[in-house]
């Protein structure tokens, strides 16, 4: 939240060389996420591969991406690009007819050596619009550590975990996204895993459950899109572990938002199109627990009706007000009321993330930016 004022210019700057333009759409990739499918033609075990903690000793690593064909036809994969040499990749070549299975196989060289490794590869594949972006990671070690100094600080009871709190794949509607996490057994008994107070469109599930004692697991999370939840969600699950619920949570967290996968060049050419008149609501210098006020105006460009779905704030202190919808050619407020009292002193830069039904701008980022003293 806290960021110098050049760091907005850092900021832009990242937004826009992350970017790339595919069938005249922008896709923006984030170092956190990763885009999912934006098509129902096929379906993904998961989209991230996470080897957890190696050593340099191990040699090459090897994982494999399965892909389900839910359509009516069949599909290939014409080109798989993996993001460096280190990475090889290997995938099915005949087409895969309707209810059949395909494969993509990596294998990270590991030659790098001690060192965090985030690797991607970008699937072309028939019937879908845009590449899909898969990726691989892991933290290779220097000397192989124990689980307890890998999984212990987050542990619960025997069961050790890095983190609970967990980032999904990017989550288009009509969709579903999953991801994998490495957990361990840090008792001296095998212990058996499961998941109570499970929050609606979420499922997790542990492999090898019962999980040997001295070994480690995967976690596998499945979020399920709804068209009642918009922008940024949180989801729970609380771990029962050999019978015993817990009292602590697992939260896990996703971006919606609207798929535009199926719309032809017209219809995307027709999108509304949100343009602001400023990226940056500057309010200079503000007393520290005041409540500033401000808005932005945000004019529709496009040739249909501009809806917006959520506003999200990096902060709950700063609350976004949304128009109705804008019709084409068309200008409208977006005003906010921010509390400065749970903010730190000195410089101030918080981001509005806007969910829109633009094609074009599915996502739109505003800055509210100021000094406190």
């Amino acid at each position: 939240m806290k960021m110098t004022f050049c760091s907005i210019i850092s900021l832009f700057a990242l937004l826009t060389c992350g970017s790339r333009v595919s069938n005249n759409n922008a896709v923006v990739e984030s170092p956190a996420t990763v885009i999912a499918a934006e098509d129902a033609t096929v379906e993904w075990d998961t989209m991230v591969y996470d080897f957890g903690d190696v050593s340099v000793n191990d040699g090459p690593l090897t994982c494999t991406f399965t892909l389900t064909n839910n359509s009516d036809e069949p599909v290939a994969i014409y080109e798989v690009v993996s993001s460096c040499g280190c990475t090889g990749v290997t995938w099915t070549k005949a087409p895969i007819k309707k209810g059949e299975s395909g494969t993509i196989t990596a294998t990270y060289k590991n030659e790098d050596g001690p060192m965090a490794f985030d690797k991607t590869l970008t699937v072309y594949i028939s019937g879908i619009k845009r590449p899909v972006v898969l990726r691989l990671r892991g933290v290779v070690h220097e000397k192989k550590k124990s689980l307890n100094e890998l999984y212990g600080e987050h542990r619960i009871g025997d069961f050790g975990l890095k983190t609970r709190s967990f980032e999904a794949p990017v989550l288009r509607q009509g969709l579903r996204v999953s991801a994998t996490a490495d957990a361990a057994n840090l008792g001296k008994a095998p212990i058996k895993i499961s998941f109570a107070d499970v929050s609606p469109n979420l499922s997790v599930t542990v492999s090898p459950n019962p999980v040997p004692k001295g070994a480690t697991a995967k976690i596998t999370y499945t979020i399920s899109a709804s068209r009642e939840l918009w922008g940024r969600n949180f989801y729970s699950a609380t771990p029962v572990i050999n019978g015993k619920k817990s009292g602590e949570a697992l939260t896990f967290t996703a971006v919606t938002q609207e798929n535009f996968a199926l719309l032809t060049p017209e219809q995307t050419a027709d999108s509304p199109l949100p343009m602001f008149t400023m990226s940056t609501s500057n309010f200079g210098i503000g007393k520290k627990g005041k409540v500033i006020t401000g808005e932005f105006t945000v004019e529709n460009k496009g040739k249909s009706t501009l809806h917006f779905f959520k506003a999200d704030s990096e902060t709950p202190a700063l609350t976004v007000s949304l128009p109705p919808d804008v019709p084409p050619a068309k200008s409208a407020r977006v005003t906010f009321a921010l509390d400065t009292s749970a903010l730190p002193l000195g410089e101030n830069v918080i981001m509005i993330s806007l969910i829109t039904n633009s094609a074009i701008r599915p996502v739109v980022n505003i800055f509210v930016a100021g000094i406190l003293e």
